[in-house]
């Protein structure tokens, strides 16, 4: 497998070629995942839950992301690593946002950074393009903003919801993201803008139209000891190692058998 960046993914969706993702936030899984053949590596805040046993993703610092993502960044080279910037890491200022996706990049050896928000955070998507740092946007259900939204709740089932994630969308792509994702949205307002965008979407919890799917590691391995959500998938049922459930996974993703209706919104 060539090192995926993000002129790849951008001929993969253009190919129809299903793009996959999982988590990861140590040396060995890092490792195990590109063996099994993902192709993006996320180090998302969701560490703060799976490996911290916190109630939301709130209380992770940037310090923790550089750390994790050094360690991830070790155990895999080839598939894109898109590292989650924390809570308050990019929201007081462009400039701040700057320097903290730097330092994701420098430090943590990331090779894309992920926030969350449309139009609001569009500023900052725009001075990292211009320095260089690559970013990928995150629309729909977004965790640190979960005290806003009244919980993990799905998002754009009403008409002026999804019209504003639709244009957040549009605006995130105009500002020079090269990646989106996609959490908890209806499946018809996923495939329009999977549809409407020449950059890929990766959805969690928006159906099988987008571009790729990801999932948390340890709701697709079952380890995560609190319910998981409807849109995940316990890949070590039928399966006798993690390296087996998780080339599960991306078969599954790659033939169109993941997700199904079961894990989606209508």
């Amino acid at each position: 497998m060539e090192k995926i960046t993000a002129r790849v993914l951008i001929k993969m969706k253009a190919e129809a070629d299903k793009i996959v993702s999982l988590t990861a936030y140590d040396y060995s899984f890092a490792a195990l995942v590109e063996r099994a053949g993902v192709e993006v590596v996320l180090v998302g805040d969701s560490l703060g839950m799976v490996m911290q046993g916190e109630e939301n993703t709130l209380p992770v610092t940037l310090e923790q992301m550089i750390y994790h993502s050094k360690c991830v960044a070790r155990g895999c080279s080839k598939p894109l690593l898109v590292v989650d910037m924390p809570f308050m890491s990019y929201q007081v200022s462009v400039s701040q946002a700057l320097e903290n996706a730097g330092r994701l990049i420098k430090e943590g050896a990331a090779d894309m950074v992920k926030l969350e928000g449309g139009a609001r955070v569009c500023d900052a998507v725009r001075a990292m393009v211009d320095c260089g740092i690559p970013v990928c946007g995150h629309l729909g259900l977004t965790p640190q903003s979960v005290n806003t939204i009244g919980g993990y709740r799905v998002q754009g089932r009403d008409e002026k919801t999804a019209s504003r994630i639709l244009e957040d969308a549009r605006l995130l792509q105009l500002a020079g993201a090269s990646l989106l994702v996609l959490e908890a949205v209806p499946v018809s307002l996923a495939n329009q803008v999977t549809q409407e965008l020449d950059i890929p979407t990766i959805g969690i919890g928006a159906g099988p139209g987008t571009d790729g799917q990801v999932l948390v590691l340890q709701d697709a391995l079952g380890l995560y000891p609190k319910p998981s959500p409807k849109f995940s998938r316990n890949f070590m049922t039928g399966n006798d190692s993690i390296e087996a459930a998780v080339r599960a996974y991306v078969h599954a993703v790659k033939a169109g058998q993941f997700p199904t209706a079961d894990h989606s919104f209508e």
